[in-house]
């Protein structure tokens, strides 16, 4: 297991891969992300995002690299590891870093993320990386405790900046203001962008779905195709 100390000397200046499969997609299933963690950890990933107990566990029996674990548990609103409950599941799965919503957004059992961080280091023992879509919310989950904070979920509230890239205003303004580190993730397609990434102040880079994600990948390319034989 890794301790916050190693984990930030481990991925400093590195990429962190997402390798994650919803239900219904052709990818799904425990045995398939942990080898897609191994491929990620040989092609130089520096750490691993996953979710769901199954798949954390799988990833922690085949790669070596530090893990930050989430569960996905609804389809809107707060269902990033939304209680506590939740969080202790992915660390006896195996987690080095429970990762969960911070944003200002109501929690499904009525908790707040400063109960949720306190109890996390208290009685899990793990570091928190808090996922959050505005510079405000980044702001109160350092406030509340969280060690590491990412813009994930920026765009994806109805309040937040709406882009289809990555929001690097919003990362470099994260970097300026945050004492803990930040980790730059969502919407990151290239290596371009995480480049961009490390620039404006990130101390890792996370990418998912421009990585791990082939039927999306494929998606993409084809409807670039597509566009172009309707242009011509």
């Amino acid at each position: 297991m890794w301790t916050k100390e190693q984990f930030i000397d481990q991925i400093r200046g590195g990429l962190i891969v997402s390798c994650q499969a919803l239900p219904g997609e052709p990818l799904h299933g425990a045995n398939i992300m942990a080898r897609m963690a191994l491929a990620a950890w040989k092609g130089g990933a520096v750490g691993i995002r996953a979710n769901g107990v199954d798949d954390i566990r799988a990833i922690r029996e085949t790669v070596p690299l530090p893990i930050i674990g989430i569960i996905k548990d609804g389809d809107s609103g707060v269902y990033i590891t939304p209680t506590f409950k939740h969080a202790q599941a992915v660390v006896e799965a195996g987690a080095d870093i429970v990762a969960l919503d911070a944003t200002d957004r109501p929690r499904p059992d009525g908790s707040v993320v400063a109960e949720i961080i306190e109890r996390i280091h208290k009685e899990c023992g793990k570091p928190v990386m808090a996922d959050v879509s505005t510079l405000d919310e980044a702001l109160a989950a350092e406030q509340a405790g969280a060690d590491f904070v990412a813009p994930t979920l920026a765009g994806y509230t109805p309040y937040s900046r709406q882009l289809t890239g990555p929001d690097f205003e919003l990362l470099r303004a994260m970097a300026d203001s945050l004492k803990v580190p930040v980790l730059a993730e969502g919407r990151i397609a290239t290596p371009e962008d995480a480049r961009m990434a490390l620039v404006c102040g990130a101390t890792a880079v996370v990418v998912g779905s421009a990585i791990t994600r082939p039927q999306e990948i494929t998606a993409h390319f084809a409807k670039q195709l597509r566009d172009l034989r309707q242009i011509d």
